[in-house]
């Protein structure tokens, strides 16, 4: 029976699901037929907790889970123990409970770092805590961990099904460290590993890390390549293709994809992957209202899951609508929030990145000195890391005259920002709910503060004075 399960076991993992199926379902019968109270019974619940999993069954999975657990537990099997332990963990995660679910891995992880556990559960285990820790961004021990399953791998090398198989989310952890070029080497080595023969199943997310690192070094064509081999081999390439388009100038395409990808995915943790990009590319493409609802759900979903990651890629989001919509206060009040959490737990391009709003608020209003001190610093960071792209944004954002508000309200610095981006008084008014005679009444403010005569002076006074 435990032949069975374990032929069974390797076949789905592999993704052979007929033959695994027919696998299990002998373990089964032969269970039947024996009528006995075995350690097997619980290894047979294994394959029944994935598929709750997969299939969002929560519930089930996790009452699956504790009865597999008790099983381990009776019979002393710390195998099925720390295996249903962990599964238990990964259902209340993905139901919300995080510190409950983060207890539970991290319970089932003491007789992994100990020694107790069979090679191949140990490694099982390691790569499906990584991955836990990976979706709902406890990044923080994801990094841990997977330090961790380095260290064992090292010294395990005769397990080749495991050196391989976390090498993407080493790699994302690498690039979030700003280790970029080791990022591109390790994701490097698990594409390498499928194309030579030694992994069964093509390595899409390799692929796709190893284009999210050329994108955000400036190699574009390199980027595009891997995005296209990550998408041949079934890996969704959003939002990374979308923030490559809006790296080339291309807004609308960037926005008709991430509008898209946003229509059709509809579990949770995955929409909060895509919400940052569809909030940086709605500002970029003059779609206020659209960034603002994203933000909103992105706020939501960190609220839920309680992650500090997740609250702070929530604050950035707020912090860069708050800019765009003219309320510096309150961009400066998130960003700063965000900023704390990205340099507590050491992404120098995440951290990076917020500062560079952060002096775009301190330059709006008015602090030069403030503004200078964050581009600065900013850069120092983009340059350290090889982040070619940023950099020429900050050449270009510095050689610019510093933003003066020179007389105009928080709300007509926010209808300003709207009319250059080409959108009608009407327009304008939908968005912001107010009348059309108010905005018409704020647009000949602008115009009489700033000595402008049309629209199209107010749009180039707007990029001039970096409102836009």
């Amino acid at each position: 029976m435990r032949a069975a399960f374990w032929l069974g076991f390797r076949l789905a993992s592999r993704g052979q699901t007929g033959p695994a199926s027919g696998w299990f379902s002998r373990a089964k019968r032969l269970l039947q037929r024996d009528g006995e109270d075995c350690v097997e019974r619980g290894y047979l619940l294994i394959p029944v907790i994935e598929e709750n999993l997969a299939e969002g069954n929560f519930d089930s999975a996790m009452q699956e889970a504790k009865a597999a657990a008790d099983i381990g537990e009776r019979f002393q099997d710390a195998d099925l123990l720390s295996t249903a332990l962990h599964l238990q963990g990964r259902a209340h995660l993905r139901k919300g409970s995080v510190a409950a679910g983060l207890a539970l891995l991290d319970e089932a992880m003491v007789a992994v770092i100990e020694g107790e556990l069979s090679p191949i559960m140990t490694g099982l285990i390691y790569c499906s805590v990584i991955e836990a820790c990976h979706d709902i961004y406890a990044l923080d021990r994801a990094r841990e961990w997977t330090s961790a399953l380095a260290a064992w791998c090292s010294a395990q090398p005769q397990i080749v099904a495991f050196t391989g198989s976390c090498l993407a989310h080493r790699a994302e952890m690498m690039q979030l460290a700003g280790a970029w070029g080791d990022a591109i080497a390790e994701a490097g080595r698990a594409c390498e590993r499928y194309l030579d023969g030694f992994d069964p199943q093509p390595p899409a997310p390799a692929f796709y890390q190893r284009a999210e690192t050329h994108r955000l070094k400036g190699d574009l064509d390199a980027a595009e390549e891997d995005y296209r081999r990550a998408s041949q081999f079934g890996h969704e390439p959003q939002p990374g293709l979308a923030l490559l388009r809006l790296a080339q100038g291309r807004k609308d395409a960037a926005a008709a994809s991430m509008r898209r990808v946003m229509g059709t995915t509809t579990d949770c943790l995955q929409r909060a992957r895509l919400l940052p990009a569809y909030v940086e590319i709605s500002i970029a493409a003059g779609e206020l209202v659209e960034a603002k609802q994203a933000c909103g759900e992105l706020e939501e979903i960190a609220e839920v899951f309680e992650s500090a990651v997740l609250r702070a890629m929530a604050d950035q989001a707020r912090g860069a609508v708050s800019l765009a919509d003219g309320d510096t206060g309150a961009a400066l009040v998130a960003l700063r929030r965000a900023f704390a959490v990205w340099n507590a737990i050491e992404a120098p391009y995440e951290a990076a990145r917020v500062r560079v709003q952060i002096g775009l608020a301190c330059r709006a209003q008015g602090d030069g000195d403030g503004a200078e001190l964050e581009f600065a610093a900013a850069t120092a960071v983009f340059s350290r890391l090889g982040a070619h792209p940023d950099l020429r944004g900050m050449e270009e954002l510095v050689a610019r005259p510093r933003a003066k508000s020179h007389g105009l309200s928080q709300r007509e610095l926010q209808v300003l920002r709207l009319l250059a981006t080409g959108k009608t008084n009407k327009a304008i008014a939908d968005e912001l709910f107010l009348s059309e005679r108010t905005i018409e009444r704020h647009v000949s403010n602008i115009f009489i503060k700033l000595d402008l005569s049309s629209r199209a002076a107010a749009t180039a006074w707007a990029y001039q004075h970096v409102l836009v």
